[in-house]
């Protein structure tokens, strides 16, 4: 188990970084869409929550009535922390008068291996066309979707695999279809959208941060209160899931109508590395994910890493291209502090809570670390007074190009 999961962990890695160089240069850029406003990841991505927490229901009354609440039969073959049943009267209610409820036997594990794919993949283009939507646009139209598919299907396949049980085969049947279809909608959905935005303002960058740190919140809850079949446990998770509803509604609501602004040149640093460490880690986010439980936890790591430092240097290329030596010292102070005070406040929040997912507190020191290193970009930009003249940093990152 632990070998396929690193062999992922480097295969996807070197796969990413491989194709790197060609995201350098402007590729193909499928034509503007026809603007369907429903036709976003946003929405589907509601969709498809929207049909897991339903199977879980299904579920529920399925164990109810035809296992009288006992889960052991699934349970046996699967770690602890699974199977918290919500048995409250409604559900009992309803599984009273649900008709022929041994039809609902997909309802077990089957339906969620074939959901769990497009959840994942949804909510990243979802970050992804947050930051930029002519990129967005490129790289869900290219064929690293495929790659991305193919290695999200085979870590989970080993997954399944390590936690053998009757219903494994058929779940991998069901993974393998999930990832052909599942990259036929994101090229789809990319074919709808309109062309990309202008270079997002500091406000605008501050309500990413924000509406990133949510969408994680919301992508936790669902998986601990439905992809582990722990409807139960959703009661507990209900109000801060709430909280970060609303925080991604106010600030998507926000962002597009605040007014794009001139970016400094250690804010436009900050986007183009952001654009580059999406990009990179595209590929390889999953099986590094995994690599952290099922493989060896120091080779993920080094993963990890190793991408965000490359995702670095191609995106100080970028904006450093064409800066004057002078410059360049001063935009190495503001880095420097910028990331001194960006690693204190994510140690801090990161050391407030007790998490019961490690993922939680990386996410929260993660946005919170993101939102220092911004303010204190663009104030310092602003307090220097010098902007990037000819705005070629900003335009490099926002053309990097997928080859299709």
């Amino acid at each position: 188990m632990a070998i396929g999961v690193d062999g992922a962990v480097l295969t996807s890695t070197a796969v990413s970084l491989a194709i790197a160089p060609r995201w350098t240069r402007r590729a193909y850029d499928p034509p503007p869409g026809a603007g369907r406003r429903w036709a976003r990841p946003e929405a589907f991505l509601c969709l498809v929550v929207g049909l897991v927490y339903l199977n879980q229901v299904l579920f529920t009354v399925y164990v109810l009535r035809v296992h009288g609440g006992d889960v052991s039969f699934v349970a046996k073959y699967l770690p602890e922390g699974w199977f918290a049943l919500e048995d409250g009267r409604a559900v009992r209610g309803l599984a009273e008068r649900f008709p022929a409820p041994e039809s609902l036997a997909p309802s077990v594990l089957r339906v969620q291996a074939f959901l769990e794919l497009p959840l994942v993949l949804l909510a990243y283009v979802t970050v992804l066309r947050w930051l930029d939507r002519g990129l967005y646009r490129r790289l869900a139209h290219s064929w690293p979707v495929w790659a991305a598919s193919l290695s999200y299907t085979f870590v989970c396949c080993m997954v399944e695999w390590d936690l053998h049980n009757p219903y494994t085969v058929d779940d991998i049947v069901i993974r393998a279809c999930s990832a052909v279809l599942t990259p036929l909608l994101l090229r789809w959905l990319a074919a709808q959208e309109d062309s990309g935005a202008d270079e997002p303002s500091f406000p605008q960058m501050l309500l990413f941060a924000g509406s990133v740190w949510a969408l994680g919140q919301v992508v936790l809850t669902v998986y601990d209160t439905a992809l582990l079949y722990n409807l139960g446990h959703l009661g507990g998770r209900l109000p801060g899931a709430a909280v970060a509803v609303c925080v991604i509604v106010g600030a998507r609501w926000a962002a597009p109508r605040l007014r794009p602004g001139e970016t400094g040149v250690a804010l436009a640093s900050v986007i183009s590395g952001l654009r580059w460490g999406l990009l990179l880690f595209f590929v390889p986010a999953l099986a590094i994910r995994y690599g952290v439980n099922f493989g060896t936890p120091l080779l993920a790591a080094a993963a990890g890493l190793l991408v965000c430092v490359i995702a670095a240097v191609c995106a100080l290329r970028n904006v450093l291209s064409g800066v004057g030596t002078a410059r360049t010292g001063l935009w190495a102070a503001q880095a420097a502090v910028a990331l001194l005070t960006g690693a204190a406040v994510g140690y801090a929040t990161v050391r407030l809570v007790t998490d019961t997912y490690y993922e939680a507190g990386l996410l929260r020191g993660a946005a919170s670390c993101l939102v220092a290193v911004i303010a204190v970009c663009a104030l310092s930009d602003r307090y220097f007074g010098r902007r990037c003249d000819t705005f070629g940093t900003a335009r490099a990152g926002r053309d990097m190009g997928v080859r299709s």
